[in-house]
């Protein structure tokens, strides 16, 4: 992507973040979701940041959007877990596996803020393994007829349209098969939705479950072919999974700034403490968990977006699964560990909402569960190192 493009949409993001930190502070403190941050996200133009133009986006590619998010997750994992609903894994699966008449309905209008997007796999029973969903849809006539509840969805309880997943009704064997379907969520009788507010943490995000009964999905909402829905859910994981990676980037930069900050203007026992060697061991050892993840983060963005380009190239898909994998579980966990050494460093006043520190702490620890729990991305890693048949899972 030409410099200067990357530089403007870096540019329209800072000023995102700028005006919405204030707004984001109040709602972190009551408790709330941040209903100003797809206002503000449309009025900066960064709702579409991976659409092509002709579709009302800005073009990203994976590195640009990559340093979007980093920046967006500075200002907290609950503000960038928006982005990575409506974008990552909402428009993603729309742009890479839809068709032209799907692209015209859907992309401009997310674009516009005039829908707001989500993506339903996971089940109260199916996390790691999407395969135990429950959901079900059978066709009648020119529409489906989905059944079933999707549970912890990001941008759940707002989402004007979800890209959900289900198995063909009565199906056995080879023909049960998952297929891929945007789904509208108008219909209060056969959608019925609501809010998730038992967290420890993340309360400017939205997150909801809901369920479908019989909820009619016509014919041309199928996403791909049927029964593509599982490959369709993988790669769009990986495209989850680097947004994840970016927006813990942006957590470890945020916890370092903090706490080196404080350290130059907080004393105890007669000097500022950044001046004690275990202070400066916090400070640096967020420091390389930055390095690494930022590293690490571009390697997996240059990967995604070759492999976007070549979409026909398995080894490159392979590959971009791999780093992205990789980038995920470090940076979630440097997150969570500069997180911790951030509160350390803070002391007393590291334990509270009211300091950007503390709610760190508190948002960044599902990173290392959603979009792929650090278990499966060990799996994940070992078996790229031994090779597909020591594979955990089949």
């Amino acid at each position: 992507m030409k410099a200067d493009l990357r530089q403007d949409i870096l540019a329209d993001v800072e000023a995102f973040c700028e005006e919405l930190r204030p707004i984001e502070e109040i709602c972190y403190l009551e408790h709330r979701y941040n209903e100003d941050v797809p206002r503000l996200a449309l009025k900066h133009n960064i709702l579409g940041l991976i659409i092509p133009p002709e579709y009302g986006g800005r073009g990203a590619d994976a590195l640009t959007y990559s340093r979007a998010l980093a920046r967006i997750g500075r200002e907290g994992t609950g503000v960038r877990t928006f982005f990575s609903g409506q974008t990552s894994i909402g428009q993603y699966p729309i742009l890479r596996y839809g068709n032209r008449e799907q692209w015209q309905r859907y992309l401009p209008r997310s674009v516009r803020g005039e829908c707001i997007l989500a993506f339903g796999l996971t089940e109260p029973e199916a996390g790691s393994n999407p395969l135990e969903m429950t959901t079900t849809y059978r066709r009648e006539g020119d529409k489906f007829l989905l059944n079933g509840v999707k549970y912890l969805i990001s941008n759940g309880s707002i989402a004007d349209a979800v890209v959900a997943f289900a198995y063909p009704e009565g199906k056995t064997g080879k023909d049960r098969r998952v297929s891929a379907f945007i789904v509208d969520t108008a219909g209060e009788q056969t959608f019925v939705r609501e809010e998730l507010h038992s967290k420890p943490g993340m309360f400017t995000a939205n997150t909801g479950m809901f369920e479908m009964i019989n909820h009619p999905v016509p014919v041309e909402n199928l996403l791909g072919n049927e029964g593509e829905g599982f490959k369709i859910a993988m790669g769009t994981l990986v495209s989850g999974r680097l947004s994840v990676a970016a927006g813990c980037l942006g957590v470890i930069e945020d916890c370092l700034a903090e706490a080196v900050e404080y350290s130059r203007t907080r004393a105890q026992h007669g000097k500022l403490i950044g001046k004690h060697q275990l202070v400066q061991e916090h400070l640096a050892m967020i420091e390389m968990g930055r390095a690494t993840s930022d590293a690490l983060v571009e390697r997996a963005a240059e990967a995604k977006q070759r492999a976007d380009e070549n979409r026909d190239d398995a080894r490159l898909a392979a590959e971009a699964d791999l780093k992205v994998a990789q980038a995920k579980f470090c940076a979630s966990n440097a997150a969570w560990e500069a997180a911790d050494r951030a509160v350390q460093v803070f002391g007393g006043r590291g334990w509270s909402e009211l300091y950007r520190v503390g709610r760190h702490l508190q948002d960044v620890r599902v990173c290392r569960i959603y979009e792929g729990t650090d278990e499966i991305m060990k799996l994940k890693l070992g078996a790229a190192l031994l090779g597909k048949e020591f594979e955990a899972f089949k």
